[in-house]
């Protein structure tokens, strides 16, 4: 995460985060939270370790205790520089030491508690050595909602990481698509984003003519030609918030059906938007916009999610999917993407970035939905 990102969130901010968590946990049935370095780890204390390495960094959150940060000396200076250090307590190991036993110091050795999912195997299964009667969860599975719900001052950054994806988009649409491969496009958009703020580019899909239906091509070395449907699907992290867009445009005129194909789309990522509403479940979003396309004859070739959340990371919950009954909440942020996908022959999907506001939804992305020509 950039320091720009930091320096967004104060103390304050990363101790209310905190409390909210282990609070949260506690009301699961937890006994606390376990947090490697990644996005959560960030997210609750503004501190990403200079580099992952075996050496353990683990925050501990429990309700009723002040928070730990676990770290290794040797990185501790680097540790006590975080927006969010003064908000807990910094416990460092030196090498030669066990920092299992010195965290399973911290900890309920019979408690059942909530850890990272990108936690290493190696410390979990020191933890359960150190604490033979501990159990674990992953926070996807135990607190999936825990970074779901964004404030006012996640949504202004959720909602410039947008903004700066359209303007790739607006910029790129303008740039030569016939006679080059896929991969210089995409190097476009990385070019773009990184022009319009971001950090961090995760992804830039573009996908052409039969290529268009595979939803997760990887820009390849296949020469785009005049008649190409091609679906462009990019985004990235701008000052530690995600953006994510996708566009289909066509080189050159498109045929009859190519537009009908379009039109679908576009009308089911309308419906599912605006089935955004508080007290909604997910998969309302997702039964609308995939009700357009099945009542269309395309139902078959639909074959993803509607979406999935979005915040520090550019894939989080939830997910705009069947089964998926947790009600929608302000501040929520997730896309609508709804695609068809014709094997052999092109795709098209359209995606906006959405939250959910108090009486409805409003869109983060606002480039033109209509299908765009290029050359």
């Amino acid at each position: 995460m950039s320091g720009s990102t930091a320096a967004s969130f104060t103390a304050d901010d990363y101790r209310a985060r905190m409390e909210r968590a282990a609070r949260t946990a506690a009301e699961a049935g937890l006994a606390g939270l376990l947090v490697a370095p990644g996005p959560d780890l960030v997210w609750l204390t503004g501190y990403a370790p200079p580099a992952v390495t075996e050496r353990l960094t683990l925050l501990v959150l429990a309700a009723g205790q002040d928070p730990v940060l676990v770290v290794p000396a040797l990185e501790a200076p680097d540790a006590q520089k975080a927006a969010g250090a003064s908000a807990l307590t910094l416990r460092d190991w030196t090498d030669g030491k066990d920092p299992y036993a010195a965290t399973a110091a911290l900890l309920d050795a019979s408690g059942r508690f909530g850890i990272s999912d990108n936690a290493w195997a190696l410390h979990l299964l020191a933890l359960q050595q150190a604490m033979p009667g501990s159990s674990y969860a992953s926070l996807t599975e135990a607190l999936p909602m825990l970074r779901a719900v964004k404030d006012a001052a996640e949504l202004e950054l959720m909602t410039a990481a947008g903004a700066a994806a359209d303007a790739t988009f607006e910029e790129v649409r303008n740039v030569p698509f016939s006679g080059r491969r896929e991969s210089e496009v995409a190097a476009d958009l990385d070019r773009l984003l990184r022009r319009h703020g971001h950090e961090q580019v995760d992804f830039t899909i573009v996908a052409s003519g039969p290529n268009g239906a595979n939803p997760h091509h990887e820009a390849g070395d296949r020469v785009i030609e005049r008649g190409d449907m091609v679906v462009l699907d990019f985004g990235g992290l701008k000052d530690g918030y995600g953006s994510d867009t996708s566009r289909t445009v066509h080189v050159g005129e498109p045929t009859d059906e190519e537009r009908r194909v379009h039109d679908i789309v576009r009308e089911a990522q309308e419906a599912g938007f605006r089935a955004v509403r508080p007290g909604a479940a997910c998969q309302d979003v997702d039964r609308a916009a995939r009700a357009v396309i099945a009542d269309a004859g395309y139902g078959e070739y639909f074959i993803h999610r509607t979406g999935h959340g979005i915040g520090v990371t550019t894939h989080e919950p939830p997910y705009m999917i069947e089964g998926e009954e947790r009600p929608l909440v302000p501040g929520m942020c997730f896309s609508v993407e709804p695609g068809i996908y014709l094997p052999g022959r092109f795709g098209v999907r359209i995606e906006d970035i959405v939250t959910v506001t108090e009486d409805g939804g409003r869109r983060l992305n606002t480039t033109s939905r209509e299908l765009v020509i290029v050359e």
